[in-house]
């Protein structure tokens, strides 16, 4: 078996699978997986209690991690661009009832604040439904009187973003067409385009014609900052940045793209290993010589079609910065030179960016962290 090192060539693929004896190659693959269990669960009729109902609120209650990115991402997405408030909070707030919607999401189904979410949301008569484990007190806590979401695809912790996502698409959508407005991806259809992705990261593919290697390639030997260029994007760089931390080891800042861009020129005054001349790490003295000079930084910007051409402009003062875009190779330009958006809505391009950021890290494992 292959070690894991960073003399590993990525474009070597039995070398590449070999050296994933933790499967996390695999793991980060099975987001579109995850995403079809949940339409499965939908079609089995596991929310029909809420189908098009008329709810006043929809309340995203959630534990740390996974659950609470997702749920981040859906109100940053939506906010108030669809016919109901979606609400994401720490706690079930004193004022839902009969008319709300409460959705309970989380990894522990013994975490004391999901039970007490339940169990709040459940005395006041509001909807509730579980995305979390159906075993434990959680279970014994909702039993009968909540509607369940449990997972029936086994992965790695970290790769758990797409199963809570989808939960919570798969709330929004049943709720009614009208109030959603088209914004909503069918989730067979969302399960594809993750599967695609995966599909174009598989160990077969080359660097320069395998999205997440490339960005793995151009992360090593890096500081990272992942940007995000709004309120879902920035949500979705802080589970990059976990995913990257539990994966890979990589240290990796997440921030909002105005304070990085206001940082512009404290990344261009810190020193970096490449322009440091004669700096030899050996006979480095740091009483004579001073710090050693760091790594550079690269600032990589989640961004959707909709919104590339303003991040763009924000970019252009930051030293070594790219955008990270889920936009298929032929959708970027049409035969007249332009740029074409493409038909994905923007919850499916945050899924597949999602799912390219946690094949990255995988691959940056393989080859060292950062």
């Amino acid at each position: 078996m292959t070690a894991p090192s960073h003399l590993l060539d990525l474009d070597d693929s039995a070398s590449v699978t070999a050296a994933d004896s933790e499967g996390s190659l695999r793991s980060a693959a099975l987001g579109g997986a995850q995403v079809r269990a949940t339409a499965e669960s939908v079609n089995e009729g596991a929310l029909d209690r809420i189908r098009d109902l008329r709810p006043r609120s929809i309340v995203l209650v959630t534990g740390g991690g996974r659950a609470g990115r997702a749920a981040s991402v859906l109100t940053g997405a939506f906010g108030a661009r669809i016919g109901v408030p979606i609400l994401h909070l720490p706690a079930v707030p004193p004022w839902v009832g009969s008319l709300d919607v409460v959705v309970v999401a989380g990894e522990d189904a013994g975490d004391p604040l999901l039970l007490s979410a339940v169990d709040s949301a459940l005395r006041r008569g509001a909807e509730v439904v579980i995305a979390a484990p159906d075993e434990g007190p959680l279970r014994a806590a909702g039993a009968g009187r909540a509607m369940q979401l449990p997972p029936r695809i086994r992965v790695a912790d970290q790769h758990g973003f797409l199963r809570y996502l989808s939960a919570g698409l798969a709330v929004l959508t049943v709720l009614g067409p009208s109030r959603t407005d088209n914004l909503l991806p069918d989730l067979h259809e969302l399960a594809d385009a993750v599967d695609a992705e995966a599909l174009r990261g598989h160990p077969a593919n080359e660097v320069f014609h395998n999205p997440a290697k490339s960005l793995a390639v151009r992360m090593g030997g890096r500081r990272v900052v992942l940007a995000g260029d709004g309120p879902a994007t920035g949500a979705l760089a802080r589970h990059g940045a976990e995913v990257l931390m539990r994966t890979a080891g990589a240290v990796v800042a997440a921030a909002d793209l105005s304070d990085v861009v206001a940082s512009a020129t404290r990344f261009a005054s810190g020193g970096s290993v490449a322009d440091a001349a004669g700096y030899d790490p050996i006979f480095h003295d740091e009483e004579l010589d001073g710090p050693p000079p760091s790594n550079p930084v690269r600032v990589f910007v989640l961004s959707s079609a909709a919104t590339k051409a303003a991040a763009s402009r924000r970019i252009a003062v930051l030293r070594d910065a790219e955008l990270v875009l889920a936009v298929e190779d032929d959708e970027e330009i049409d035969k007249g030179g332009r740029e074409m958006a493409g038909e994905r809505t923007e919850i499916e391009q945050l899924a597949v960016t999602a799912v390219r950021l946690e094949m990255a890290a995988a691959y940056l494992q393989l080859i060292g962290g950062s």
